[in-house]
């Protein structure tokens, strides 16, 4: 028989009290890491204060109204950001190709050969790609040359990365056939890899044709060419008209490469 519920005890809650009392020490610890981050960094949100709102204010009203006169100077700079992305991503594409195979374990069965090449691919993309473009600019002079390497390097670990776990998925049962009848690597790959990951490796190289186009407006900081380097001169000279006429024209423009680049990587996968 069925034990009745007792209706006149009301249930404390769904966590234990025992959960209860660690999340509070968990958040207790957490603020108290953050007073003591803040207190060392002078960087408490203390400091949205008055006087920063009103400087906020004051640069928005600087902005506007912006000056669409330079707008010439920003397109041309534009598409210059446009081709070294493109240039980077088309090269990286090409060259994650044998990258990936080598990082796939399904495809290579050399342990050491394998170990290798995902601690090579790691080591990539620790670097960030604004470091890249520091040490490129430094060795090869301001200019288009050392962001595209910069981005090279870049796109070619975070590419490599996705396709050879992309690689790692397939069904094998096509890999298996073509060996069982007598096919070389070189035919395993082309007749049976290939197929199953072409449409993921257009979605992978428009994915990160989108981040270098970002990316490259951050390298014109350091001198690595694109828009991003008239923008840093513009913020140098206090020219903010021509500043806003630049953040609009890269937002807009960016937004429709996102636009198209999510259209077409929707209709590949």
């Amino acid at each position: 028989m069925t034990k009745p519920l007792n209706t006149n005890v009301v249930p404390t809650g769904l966590v234990s009290s025992k959960a209860k009392l660690r999340m509070n020490i968990i958040l207790l610890v957490v603020i108290g890491l953050y007073i003591f981050s803040s207190a060392m960094t002078n960087s408490s949100i203390l400091r949205f204060d008055a006087d920063f709102f009103k400087n906020v204010w004051m640069m928005f009203v600087q902005l506007f109204p912006p000056n669409w006169g330079y707008s010439n100077v920003v397109m041309d700079k534009l598409l210059e950001t446009i081709k070294m992305a493109l240039i980077a991503t088309t090269i990286a594409g090409i060259l994650c190709i044998p990258f990936s195979l080598l990082a796939a374990n399904n495809i290579v069965h050399n342990k050491f050969l394998y170990n290798v090449t995902k601690m090579f691919l790691n080591i990539m993309r620790t670097i960030p790609e604004l470091i890249l473009a520091v040490v490129f600019v430094g060795l090869f002079g301001i200019g288009v040359f050392p962001g595209i390497l910069a981005l090279i390097i870049f796109s070619l670990g975070i590419l490599a990365k996705l396709i050879s776990e992309t690689i790692e998925s397939i069904d094998m049962n096509p890999l298996e056939a073509i060996r069982a009848s007598g096919g070389n690597t070189l035919q395993v790959i082309w007749y049976a890899v290939v197929p199953q990951v072409l449409p993921q490796f257009v979605s992978f190289t428009l994915y990160v044709f989108e981040i270098n186009v970002r990316a490259s407006v951050v390298l014109g900081f350091v001198g690595a060419g694109g828009i991003g380097l008239i923008l840093r001169q513009q913020i140098n000279f206090l020219s903010y008209q021509n500043v806003s006429t630049i953040i609009v024209i890269t937002f807009v423009v960016v937004v429709i490469i996102d636009y198209i680049s999510n259209k077409l990587r929707g209709r590949l996968v």
